[in-house]
């Protein structure tokens, strides 16, 4: 039987729907590959810890508590406030004058499907993301995280939600199908339902499914779907602003006439979904498609999406961003991987430091993408910057509409530029604040996960996963990530120490 072949104009919507990472769990590698059967990780209890002359944050309200000490015990804080009672057992650090803030929350990370993914797991830490989800599973995962056998030791974010595999047509064809690996990953253990490329009737299926296991949804839209449609459904929290052109046909003014023009679909017949071959032939061609979908669209898809974005209107869009909020779909606009991939020949990712993160064949398809797409016609990437720019734009319109807007990065350590850092400097692009900004990082990912009695503000009772920052984050978006020191589950981690464990990792040494 021959191969079956991707056309280059489905590609688009594909898009960052599964993300470099997430190729390896949907052909099958083992996650945590090279690391054979994980042994049981245990965090290591921290000591009792005291912190002074710090100034903490509260990013509720923005107000702030000068010249504090924040107590903690037990991976808990204890204790907030001035002129606090000595504790005998306490490790004092002098916080001499930094912030205090709680830690970040990446909201859409691929890491734990890198090969060895302690430096990946340390660098998170560095930029201050104490904890994180996981956007692609397995029932490996599943079952190393029950297990305790996942490398979460105190220099890696804590795993706060993670689903089971993607929900690909390989594994949903059809809508029982889909119902069916719903309870099945529920029963695994899984936290959502990550949704990625399907037919109408499937996607849906999955959505009312997942609803009536008490399970929420995030992922993609497939064409056929539009975006009010899906916030209808129920559907819990969108990625990359849905990925391909739904969203884009929404929010323009020719909406009628562009409505079905977006024919993307898995590019092989149904009759051929369940023979054991199929999945490793398609996603094995996808590989380096997936470092930047952009990169290879025919004119055919990118004019369609210039019209859409060509006719883009505002009030069309605070409409939708209404509906957004009315039905409480979430988003996550992983600015920084959409970045990436319109704009993936801004000379600033060649000097990334994520370069050094990256394995030899990952930096080899990444360059020779980037090749691919330095060679795209002139027209083809003017549209993919009005795109970016368009995206910035829609960003801010619903953060005025209030639509939850939650920070990720998309990052699996195959591409550069997607970073946390990056992530908060584009939504300052877009015109958020660095409080709004701070709270997509953290009292919002404790809303949306149902932690806000242990998480997103540092206070007595909280988990001790905070940050100490070296200047006022409320005054320039640049000092949310000036990272001075992590407290991590109670664990005191200055900068320098969290780096020496990275360069540790990277070298291949037992620290």
């Amino acid at each position: 039987m021959r191969e079956p072949k991707i056309p280059r104009r489905r590609v688009l919507a594909a898009g960052a729907a599964v993300g470099v990472g997430s190729v390896a769990a949907a052909v099958g590698i083992p996650l945590l590959r090279g690391e054979g059967d994980p042994a049981k990780v245990a965090l290591p209890r921290a000591e009792p810890l005291r912190i002074d002359h710090v100034t903490v944050i509260d990013p509720l309200d923005g107000s702030r508590q000068e010249g504090v000490s924040v107590v903690v015990r037990g991976g808990r804080i204890t204790a907030v406030g001035r002129d606090l009672p000595a504790y005998s057992a306490a490790s004092t650090v002098d916080g001499d004058g930094r912030f205090v803030v709680p830690g970040y929350v990446n909201m859409h990370t691929h890491v734990l499907q890198v090969d060895r993914p302690e430096a990946h797991l340390a660098t998170m830490l560095a930029e201050g993301v104490t904890g994180m989800r996981q956007m692609a599973g397995s029932a490996q995962l599943l079952r190393y995280r029950a297990q305790g056998r996942l490398p979460l030791t105190e220099y890696a974010p804590a795993l706060l939600a993670v689903p089971g595999d993607l929900l690909l047509p390989f594994r949903a064809g059809s809508a029982e199908q889909a119902r069916e690996e719903v309870r099945r990953q529920r029963d695994q253990g899984a936290d959502f339902i990550k949704t990625v490329l399907f037919d109408r009737e499937v996607f849906l299926a999955a959505v009312d499914e997942a609803h009536a296991v008490g399970l929420p949804t995030a992922g993609h839209l497939p064409a056929q779907v539009t975006p009010e449609e899906a916030a209808a459904a129920g559907f819990s929290c969108l990625e990359h602003f849905g990925t391909g052109t739904p969203v884009w046909i929404s929010c323009s003014t020719d909406r009628d006439a562009l409505l079905g023009r977006d024919d993307t679909r898995l590019p092989v017949p149904n009759w051929v979904l369940g023979l054991p071959f199929v999945e490793k032939i398609v996603m094995g061609q996808m590989r380096k498609r997936l470092v930047n979908p952009a990169a290879f669209d025919d004119p055919e898809t990118v004019a369609l999406l210039r019209r859409a974005l060509d006719t883009f209107d505002e009030n069309r869009a605070t409409e939708l961003a209404g509906t957004w909020v009315g039905s409480s779909t979430w988003q996550v606009p992983t600015l920084v991987r959409l970045r990436t991939q319109f704009l993936a020949d801004d000379p600033q990712y060649r000097q990334d430091p994520a370069h050094r993160l990256m394995t030899p064949q990952e930096s080899e398809d990444w360059h020779e993408v980037l090749g691919t797409f330095t060679a795209l016609p002139a027209q083809m990437k003017e549209t993919y910057r009005l795109a970016y720019a368009t995206t910035l734009r829609l960003t801010k319109i619903c953060h005025d509409a209030g639509v939850r807007i939650l920070t990720g990065t998309d990052s699996s350590g195959a591409t550069p530029g997607q970073s946390m850092r990056l992530e908060f400097q584009e939504m300052a692009a877009a015109g958020l604040s660095a409080l709004d900004i701070l709270r997509a990082a953290t009292t919002a990912p404790a809303e949306f996960l149902g932690r806000t009695s242990r998480a997103g503000r540092v206070a007595v009772g909280m988990d001790a996963d905070f940050l100490l920052l070296g200047a006022d984050p409320l005054r320039d978006v640049a000092n949310l990530s000036d990272v001075t020191a992590v407290v991590r589950a109670g664990h005191h981690l200055t900068r320098e120490q969290i780096t020496t464990r990275i360069n540790t990792r990277l070298a291949g040494k037992e620290s």
